[in-house]
């Protein structure tokens, strides 16, 4: 298996730039990974990384030997998930992704029962509320909300997701309720925003008479966790725009109230993202199974 692992660590260093980060992510020192280069280029015959101190690019040779790199890999992984098929007996790691919300209340505490389930897989689910490449990043799938901005990726559909406005009572007495979208602009209302790299201007989604509109709202307040967000806003500091299920306990209990109820926030979509190859991998189609079954109806509020 040395050469297929050669290969392996080959693909990683190309798709991540980085020998260190590529050593991370297969979970090998960085002179295993630099060593497993060498002897792949050894038995090639040709120099597939141009190295410096400060930078990693590849050869004419290595973009070249990419493809059919991945060409083997997928190979391979097909043919394990078809053995899998058979013996119904699926193992291997899966790697998921999740916003922070999402994964912290609903998917987390799934695991450690598909895990009984399944055995032979192990999983590694990581939760960030910005947006995630699958393919760079060596994900099978990822949960999302919002709308996919890759068209080359395969989406499965959770449910539309129902979201609130809602701040604390403290917020409410010393500011004011505001009415709708339009009162939040007009009465420089303090706007809890999510923002992370790559997030776009600040502008709120709301449903209105003549139909869903942006607002750009304001705000000193920014994180690029929305939990943190949710902090905030229980403690008084401005209103925040959440999934409503993030938020049902507090809102149960009052600690949170909803505002400008004339203009809900338009729903969002909940869905799964997973590239053509890893939708054939038993383990994956197994994982989103079992996670859909059980969060599709919390999600849509019912």
């Amino acid at each position: 298996m040395s050469y297929f692992d050669n290969i392996r660590t080959f693909v990683r260093v190309y798709e991540l730039g980085s020998m260190s980060a590529a050593g991370r992510d297969l979970r090998i020192s960085p002179a295993v990974t630099s060593s497993r280069i060498s002897q792949l280029e050894e038995h090639l015959g040709v120099r597939l990384f141009q190295r410096t101190t400060r930078s990693l690019t590849p050869t004419e040779q290595g973009k070249s030997f990419y493809k059919g790199a991945t060409d083997i890999l997928a190979a391979v992984e097909s043919a394990e998930a078809q053995i899998a098929d058979i013996t119904e007996n699926p193992r291997g790691a899966l790697y998921v992704a999740a916003p922070l919300g999402v994964g912290r209340r609903l998917i987390a505490p799934l695991v450690p029962e598909f895990l009984r389930h399944y055995p032979e897989v192990s999983l590694r689910l990581r939760l960030t509320d910005r947006t995630v490449d699958l393919t760079t990043e060596g994900l099978d799938l990822a949960f999302f909300l919002g709308e996919p901005t890759d068209s080359t990726l395969r989406i499965r559909k959770i449910a539309d997701v129902e979201r609130v406005l809602c701040a604390a009572p403290a917020y409410i007495e010393a500011r004011g309720m505001p009415e709708d979208g339009a009162a939040l602009v007009s009465e420089g209302h303090e706007c809890l925003n999510l923002r992370f790299p790559g997030a776009t201007e600040f502008q709120w989604r709301l449903s209105t008479q003549d139909g869903p509109k942006r607002f750009r709202v304001a705000g000193r307040y920014e994180s690029d966790d929305g939990d943190v967000l949710t902090d905030w806003a229980l403690s008084g500091q401005g209103i925040v725009l959440k999934p409503r299920f993030e938020v049902a306990e507090h809102l149960a209990s009052g600690a949170l109230l909803p505002v400008a109820e004339a203009t809900p926030p338009v729903p969002i979509q909940m869905a799964c993202l997973f590239t053509h190859r890893r939708g054939q991998d038993p383990k994956t189609r197994l994982f989103m199974d079992f996670v859909i079954d059980r969060i599709a109806d919390a999600v849509r509020g019912t």
